[in-house]
């Protein structure tokens, strides 16, 4: 087989499910897709594509040959995601991935310090609630509030966030507790977490008015009256006008995780940013 390139949009196709989808992801135009996959067939004398009727699928042969072509990815992506941080030391480029209020309060004054430390180094800091891909090279670093179950990664588990319900003094002097309103993530976005499980337990029926799609966002609905949120106590203990409510019970408590690609845990440039994650919490 003469063109390993034929092979990567095996993998892609197999991985979108279409060749409009593959072509996309590529860049590519869908007739690209359909040539070098026609190519490789040739090459391999094996015919990967059922492409009866108008949907395109994989032969028995294309999944076999496209399993060989994703792990051949794989392997492609470990290599560049170490090259890309271990070249010169300190000197690399590292992306972190972690929650956004988490992010802003407790880790990004060490990750400067440690940029400042070493000017040559590159610091990508994202703040985002989705479980970015390390696998993909979305992110080099991962840090998350449920411990991740796939992929080949070093796991540790750095902290806990304790969460209360908090709301202003005049709002609990002003409101009875049976008629306290909740603030809330709204459009589905935290459904399952297990901080808005816990408001759905203690609001008990009790009606929520008012969503904002971040932590940040919800401390400020509080801190205009808006109602009872369940906040972080790191972000909400800075905000001498909020007031914890004692729900009767054990606070909620969240796991920290950092996650992080095994074949890039020992390279410098990453390492540096683990440890100075672990200081953080």
């Amino acid at each position: 087989m003469h063109d390993w390139e034929n092979l990567r949009f095996l993998s892609v196709l197999a991985r979108e499910g279409s060749f409009s989808a593959a072509a996309r992801r590529l860049g590519v135009e869908h007739a690209t897709v359909s040539r070098r996959l026609a190519a490789l067939e040739a090459e391999c004398g094996l015919r990967l594509l059922d492409r009866r009727g108008r949907k395109v699928t994989l032969t028995a042969d294309g999944e076999r040959m496209a399993g060989v072509a994703l792990r051949m990815e794989e392997e492609a992506q470990g290599a560049a995601r170490f090259a890309s941080v271990a070249q010169a030391g300190l000197s690399g480029t590292v992306t972190i991935s972690a929650p956004p209020a988490l992010t802003a309060v407790r880790l990004m004054g060490p990750l400067v310090r440690l940029r400042q430390q070493h000017p040559d180094m590159t610091i990508h800091v994202v703040g985002e609630k989705r479980a970015a891909s390390l696998d993909r090279r979305e992110a080099d670093v991962a840090v998350r509030l449920t411990r991740p179950e796939t992929g080949d990664l070093t796991i540790t588990r750095i902290g806990e966030m304790v969460f209360h319900f908090y709301a202003t003094e005049g709002y609990l002097a002003a409101a009875s507790p049976q008629d306290w309103q909740f603030i809330a993530y709204g459009g589905g976005l935290m459904d399952g977490a297990p901080q808005m499980k816990r408001l759905k337990a203690f609001a008990a029926g009790r009606p929520v008015r008012l969503f904002a799609n971040s932590a940040e966002l919800q401390m400020a609905a509080a801190l205009a009256d808006g109602g009872v949120a369940i906040l972080p106590d790191f972000i909400a203990e800075a905000e001498p006008r909020l007031v914890a409510i004692d729900e009767g019970r054990e606070p909620l408590k969240r796991e920290v995780w950092l996650a992080v690609h095994t074949d890039l845990h020992a390279a410098p440039a990453v390492r540096a940013v683990v440890e100075a994650l672990k200081v953080a919490m």
